[in-house]
């Protein structure tokens, strides 16, 4: 039998306990299923802000407060749950929202656990709520400052690919078809070298709204990079992705768009994919839309190509995969090599001048990979400095080992443009001066123009170490003669494309003699390359060309010809 002063303590406890839920903006509950009847703490009234109790006495009653857009609340949590009771109850938490009166919106908190009677089904639940609607705005705030682009106010790219992933899901599911483009706006760092970035910005935000009212009904825009755009297409067929896309480059292309820095002119190149016929995941949905997109790209922007299936294409990725890994596997294993192909005096006698250090990647099995398709591949694929560092130790190790040798060593734009690369270099020759007075670094034309200034710090920095510079493949780009002398290179190779046929073309011949007399007027030395036979050779050297370079003069070799000719391996500082 209870005493007084225990009744009293219990009161007492009750009464604190309530004072602390109200003091949290906390109620309780308890809830009998099969009756429905609710039964809640006093303070219920203050912390919800619904006054009429009388509607709080059932579940229904409670639930008429539900509102039509919140997500599934108590009742589900507890008659639908589809978890099973093993004596200790079924713990829940779920969060909806309530109207108390009209015009306001509440979010609650519903924490609690429900208990079965005898034939498992829920028999009673009890638990809290509260107000958490300061705290789910904020997290509704920060989601969507997740999901948005806060330049365009498309969907941020991740959010997108998510809904683009259960697009697909949905697709494939219900045997339909979807389309995804990505559209990419030409010329976007042109406008930023232009205009600055604000106004590139403008540009960004400007192209996005227009595509956006270019969409289908049910369509979704997503930014997925600086200047690049997705779109999903819902229950489309190629032909409807193809008329849409060109309503959408219309759209784009017909007006010019009015910016802080004035009208700029604006197109976007697309390119897209239809799925899952002809992509069955995300990762391939990107991949083929890329794709078709760097394919219309190449040929003409401002259009849209559609991906098509080619088994040609395939095999050749298949190939590049495989080649790859063979690029890594012998960079790990050192199986790279190197072959050298003479260069010599276009003179009498011939003299060896030095050698031209050739790339070689062995396989396991000791067959060489195909030369043509090592370079492009590995500059695709950000394996060239790699490749370039494993050939440069190859070549210093060479010229340490064979005092009397001189050699040149072609690099890549990416090795160009690489200052680690350069210092790394410079150490090691200053270190060894005698290195550095018989080495020559060879780039291509192409590298020297696509960032004169850039590649003009790189020869400076390679000749303040005594070493030698040469522009490979002279000709084929569209470097002007000023060019060149700011470049101040060494010397010049001519691109084999014009020696070749030489002896066939007189435009190759004047524009090979053109060169040459240019070259000797600025005091740089000259290399042919590819010379194909004798008569060739010899009018070469008639129109004052220092030195030969081809199959007709010396094939490569991974011998080390000047092992077993030394005297040849003299490299005169004019060639």
């Amino acid at each position: 039998m209870q005493t007084t002063d225990t009744l009293a303590v219990e009161s007492g406890s009750a009464t604190e306990a309530g004072a602390i839920l109200s003091s949290v903006g906390t109620a309780t509950y308890e809830w009998a299923v099969p009756s429905d009847q609710l039964g809640w703490s006093d303070n219920v009234a203050e912390v919800l802000g619904i006054a009429d109790m009388a509607s709080l006495s059932t579940g229904r009653g409670f639930a008429r407060f539900m509102s039509p857009e919140s997500p599934a609340g108590r009742y589900e949590a507890v008659v639908n749950s589809p978890h099973v009771d093993r004596g200790e109850g079924v713990a829940y938490c779920v969060t909806y929202a309530i109207a108390p009166q009209p015009g306001i919106l509440q979010w609650i908190e519903d924490t609690g656990r429900w208990f079965a009677s005898s034939d498992g089904r829920p028999l009673k639940a009890h638990g809290t709520v509260r107000i958490i609607t300061d705290r789910y705005e904020n997290e509704r705030r920060l989601r969507e400052a997740s999901e948005i682009d806060p330049l365009t106010g498309q969907l941020a790219r991740h959010r997108f690919c998510q809904v683009l992933d259960e697009a697909l899901e949905d697709a494939v599911k219900v045997r339909g078809s979807i389309g995804f483009v990505i559209a990419a706006i030409d010329g976007l760092a042109q406008v930023n070298e232009c205009y600055g970035f604000d106004v590139a910005d403008e540009v960004i935000a400007a192209v996005g709204r227009r595509i956006r009212t270019r969409l289908r009904g049910g369509d979704l825009l997503g930014r997925l990079s600086g200047n690049k755009f997705g779109i999903l297409m819902r229950s489309c067929q190629p032909d409807e992705m193809s008329v849409a896309c060109e309503r959408i480059l219309m759209g784009v292309r017909d007006d010019v768009f009015l910016t802080s820095a004035g009208p700029i002119p604006v197109t976007v190149t697309m390119g897209g994919v239809v799925a899952p016929r002809h992509a069955s995941s995300l990762a391939a949905m990107m991949g083929r839309a890329q794709e078709a997109l760097d394919s219309i790209k190449g040929r003409r922007r401002g259009a849209f190509e559609a991906f098509q299936p080619s088994p040609e294409r395939e095999r050749a990725r298949q190939e590049n995969l495989q080649t790859t890994g063979e690029i890594v596997s012998a960079l790990n294993d050192r199986r790279i090599a190197l072959a050298y192909q003479p260069i010599v005096a276009a003179g009498p006698g011939r003299e060896v001048l030095g050698y031209e250090c050739l790339l070689r990647v062995r396989r396991p099995d000791g067959t060489l990979l195909p030369a043509a398709s090592i370079v492009p591949l590995a500059e695709r694929l950000g394996l060239i400095r790699l490749v370039d560092a494993r050939v440069m130790e190859l070549a210093l190790a060479e010229l340490t080992a064979a005092p009397g040798v001189r050699l040149s060593v072609n690099v890549s734009p990416a090795t160009v443009m690489n200052r680690a690369w350069i210092d790394t270099l410079s150490a090691r020759l200053k270190a060894n001066p005698d290195l550095a007075a018989r080495l020559t670094v060879e780039i291509t034309e192409s590298t020297a123009i696509a960032d004169l200034d850039e590649t003009r710090r790189f020869v400076a920095r390679v000749k303040d170490v005594a070493a030698r510079v040469a522009i490979d493949d002279f000709g084929a780009g569209y470097t002007s003669f000023r060019n060149l002398r700011r470049l101040g290179v060494d010397s010049v190779k001519v691109d084999g494309s014009f020696i070749a046929d030489f002896h066939r073309n007189t435009d190759d011949r004047h524009f090979v003699a053109t060169l040459l007399e240019l070259a000797r007027h600025m005091g740089l030395s000259t290399v042919a390359e590819w010379v194909p036979n004798e008569d060739v050779a010899l009018a070469l050297a008639e129109l004052g060309c220092d030195a030969l370079q081809g199959h007709h003069t010396g094939r490569a070799s991974d011998q080390r010809p000047w092992l077993a000719a030394p005297a040849m391996a003299s490299l005169r500082q004019t060639a």
